[in-house]
């Protein structure tokens, strides 16, 4: 068995060495040519390093974060045959960078001379053995090769990278012509695309530039824009997140909807508004409104609770009065009648002030996480997450779950990051053990 040293090739950014981002290896795995072996970070783009031969990975550089010098051994790789053989000085080659759209310059191993296959799957040799070399394309101005089609034999080679892009370009990577037994790189289908630009070709769902248009920030577009600048410039927001398992919760929810009868059918929302005015009583210094100009935080005894809403003319925050004295099902037929209202712009100022303390959902985009911004001169917004479905621990049995994570920004002014933490913690005992919510 021979083993073949990958070096680090020159990434052709005036460094001397990069940083070990990942690795896609590991000593003793199998690895084919053009395989993924590491991804190596510089100053500019994260660079992607492939094998040039099949083999066993025998020796690796180092961990994750380490730092290896241009033209240091990267990987030892054990090959079919004898000897020690060593990556050659690698050429230049245009990559992707980590940032979409962005292209890098960055090395590949080139071929070890005299490797390769000529005409009928040959081996090919160097010129002045006995052969003669492969022609390569004519140039065209500013060094690119002339794009044409590979012979029937010729194989394609290309990185990931470039089979990727070809593939969103619809561009037959066997329609391009390089010299035989080197990659397709960037640049070559950047030129196969500027030299059929004039003969009807055109990438497919190529997006279109729209026409410059100005737009007042005016009526309801105007007082949130407002609000939120007001917001953020007076209040020192923070933001707590924790994950909850509603699996029970939306078990429970399912089985209320089944037997609702005539009444509305449940979101989450209402059962989450119920544990909200459950937990309330024990951190009064949440359901509050604070007036900076006075000086004065009321700690309000009612729950009255501000539920964002997206309409068309903007994000509306109609408020459930006297949320407390309401039951799941009351709360369903309210919150579809003021939802109702804000989207038919009907909503009177009754409706639309006194809130102490407000929820905002995206309903089934959710996303992973909010950082929701307080509903000034409320302290504290609470915003659920999107469910979704992932394997969990219960003892020793690995089981599905229904997981949502649960974001609350409070004003720093007023609440601590403590208070914060304990109740959403309160909130996950009511919303895990959902029989609490309907008990006396």
């Amino acid at each position: 068995m021979a083993r073949f040293t990958f070096k680090l090739p020159d990434i052709g950014e005036g460094i001397s060495e990069a940083e070990i981002v990942a690795w896609h290896v590991a000593v003793g795995d199998r690895v084919e040519e053009d395989q993924s072996l590491a991804d190596m970070m510089t100053d500019k783009a994260t660079v992607e390093m492939e094998s040039p031969v099949a083999g066993v990975v025998v020796e690796i550089a180092g961990a994750v974060g380490d730092q290896v010098s241009i033209g240091a051994p990267l990987v030892v790789i054990e090959t079919e045959g004898e000897g020690e053989v060593a990556s050659p000085a690698a050429e230049p080659e245009t990559l992707e960078a980590e940032n979409p759209g962005v292209e890098e310059v960055a090395a590949k191993p080139s071929p070890p001379r005299g490797e390769g296959l000529g005409e009928g799957g040959e081996p090919r040799r160097e010129a002045g053995l006995g052969e003669t070399p492969a022609p390569h394309p004519s140039p065209l101005p500013g060094g690119e090769r002339e794009p044409a089609s590979h012979t029937a034999h010729s194989p394609v080679l290309a990185s990931p990278a470039v089979r990727a892009r070809a593939k969103d370009l619809n561009v037959d990577l066997a329609a391009i012509r390089v010299p035989e037994g080197e990659r397709i790189r960037h640049a070559d289908l950047d030129a196969y695309l500027r030299y059929n630009a004039g003969q009807g070709y055109h990438a497919p769902h190529a997006a279109r530039a729209r026409e410059d248009e100005q737009v007042r920030v005016i009526g309801m577009r105007r007082r949130i824009a407002e609000n939120m600048a007001a917001s953020k410039r007076n209040i020192p927001h923070f933001t707590y997140v924790d994950e909850i398992d509603v699996t029970a919760l939306e078990d429970m929810r399912a089985d209320l909807n089944a037997h609702r009868g005539e009444r509305p059918k449940l979101t989450l929302l209402p059962l989450l508004i119920v544990a909200m005015c459950r937990t309330l009583p024990d951190f009064p210094m949440l359901n509050a409104r604070y007036d900076d100009e006075a000086g004065v935080v009321t700690r309000t005894g009612r729950v009255h609770v501000g539920m964002a809403t997206q309409t068309d003319a903007g994000l509306t925050v109609p408020v459930i009065r006297d949320a407390q004295d309401r039951n799941v099902w009351q709360l369903a037929t309210e919150i579809a009648r003021l939802a109702g209202a804000a989207r038919a712009n009907k909503l009177t100022p009754q409706e639309l002030g006194g809130g102490t303390i407000t929820v905002t959902s995206l309903g089934p985009l959710g996303g992973i996480a909010t950082t929701p911004v307080i509903n000034r001169p409320e302290v504290a917004i609470i915003g659920p997450n999107k469910i979704v479905e992932r394997p969990v621990f219960r003892g020793d049995d690995i089981v599905r779950a229904k997981l949502m994570n649960l974001s609350i920004s409070c004003d720093h002014r007023v609440v601590d990051g403590w208070d914060a933490a304990s109740y959403v913690q309160a909130l996950k005992t009511y919303l895990e053990t959902p029989v609490l919510l309907f008990a006396d």
